[in-house]
């Protein structure tokens, strides 16, 4: 390793020149490393070489751990390498893509490819708008009964599955005469109701819910049908984005933190229905607006370039690999993998979760034998590579999210760890 960091771009921008001839030639032999060989006569850095954003994923353990976060979260290897090799020079223009205007052609066919694919991936209709926004999804918890509802006293009706569903809830009462349609609290946000439970205003504007609680581990396998007069579903998709198909006609608002399954922190993305657009509330912000960033393409102010064009690698890569269709079957494969674990311990890990709507994405769970063997866990699991099992702060326990980009590899790591781990600890 200490031979690969005498050769990177930063170890050449801290040399010192050796002598007062040297300053123009040791520019000159940085600048030539630093970029990549998109141009003629320039020498291309090995230690970053571009690998095709489709290139097979390779496993985190490659870098020596297995990142169980539930987000920020790990990313495809390949996307964060092709990322490292453009970040000096981004595809021959002399500039790193966080340097350059957003308003530029080479930013311009960044943004434009990245909802294409995203549209390609989702196939999302020419019904709807694909919108890249900035304020994390607690934004459009405001944004959307703004954008939806005509004043506060417009009706709207929330499922309340989990801790996000319930901060969505309160937010939205803020700005409209939002009500609980139906409410796992009592039962610890373990459960999704039938969907005849769900009791729904006719008058409501919107049906809202999450399909996947990141803390409690509950995701919706199939989504309830609005029964208010203008047909309108809501989701925070949060932490399942783009980890299976939707049909996204079915949805009038789609919205998503990036940071979990397609992207890093810093960009929300959201998918609206255009006649939803141009209805604001008078009091709304000109960034809650929906109507602002479809009018701009979502460049009405400097949008986070950077976040951006990372999704749109990481869109790439699921194109690659045959669509989420075939991302499902991986991710319910790996599922599977952990909660049979759970589930064949005799009782010694414990998932409070119905089995009918076990996330994919998040797996909390317990150990029997209490908090400290837990915190025994984690700390053993860390030394061995796997890291940020720790459950929420709000729930504690454990929690192993297992997105999109967690290789196999990582989740039967843990696997055996976890049986290792309670045969040592009977």
């Amino acid at each position: 390793m200490a031979a690969a960091a005498a050769t990177t771009p930063h170890s050449l921008l801290l040399q010192r020149p050796a002598g007062p001839a040297a300053p123009r030639a040791a520019t000159a032999a940085a600048a030539s490393s630093l970029r990549l060989p998109a141009r003629a006569a320039k020498i291309s850095c090995a230690a970053v070489a571009a690998p095709s954003a489709s290139s097979p994923v390779a496993g985190a353990g490659d870098r020596g751990v297995y990142n169980f976060a539930a987000g920020p979260a790990t990313l495809p290897l390949n996307v964060l390498k092709r990322a490292q090799a453009e970040l000096v020079d981004y595809h021959g223009s002399g500039m790193s893509i966080m340097e350059m205007s957003h308003r530029g052609k080479e930013f311009d066919a960044a943004i434009k490819k990245a909802e294409a694919d995203l549209r390609a991936l989702l196939a999302v209709p020419d019904t709807h708008a694909v919108l890249f926004l900035q304020g994390g999804a607690t934004t459009q918890f405001a944004a959307v009964p703004l954008n939806l509802c005509a004043g506060p006293t417009d009706p709207a009706d929330f499922v309340v599955s989990g801790s996000w569903s319930d901060k969505a809830f309160k937010e939205a009462k803020k700005y409209s005469a939002a009500s609980v349609a139906w409410s796992g609290k009592d039962g610890k946000y373990t459960a999704l109701p039938s969907f005849g439970e769900i009791k729904q205003n006719p008058e409501a504007r919107f049906l809202h819910i999450c399909s996947n609680e990141t803390i409690h581990g509950v995701e919706f396998k199939d989504y309830p049908e609005p029964q208010n007069k203008t047909g309108i579903l809501v989701a925070d998709m949060s932490s399942n984005f783009c980890s299976k198909p939707v049909d996204v006609s079915r949805f009038g608002v789609i919205y998503a933190g990036a940071q979990k399954n397609v992207g890093p922190s810093g960009v929300t993305i959201a998918i609206v229905r255009k006649d939803l657009i141009g209805n604001a509330q008078p009091i709304t912000p000109v960034m809650l607006d929906f109507k602002t960033h479809a009018d701009n393409a979502s460049l009405y102010n400097t949008p986070p370039c950077f976040a951006i064009y990372i999704c749109g690698l990481v869109f790439e890569d699921l194109l690659a690999q045959g669509g989420l269709a075939e991302v499902e079957k991986k991710n319910a494969h790996k599922a599977g993998i952990l909660y049979d674990a759970i589930d064949a311990s005799g009782g010694y890990y414990i998932c409070p979760v119905e089995k009918s709507v076990r996330s994919l994405m998040n797996v909390p769970f317990t150990l029997a034998k209490g908090p400290d063997f837990e915190k025994q866990l984690i700390a053993e699991a860390a030394k061995e590579g796997m890291v940020q099992l720790k459950g929420h702060r709000s729930v504690g326990g454990l929690r192993a999210s297992i997105y999109n980009a967690m290789p196999l590899a990582g989740v039967e790591k843990l696997v055996a760890f976890m049986k290792d781990f309670q045969a040592r600890n009977p």
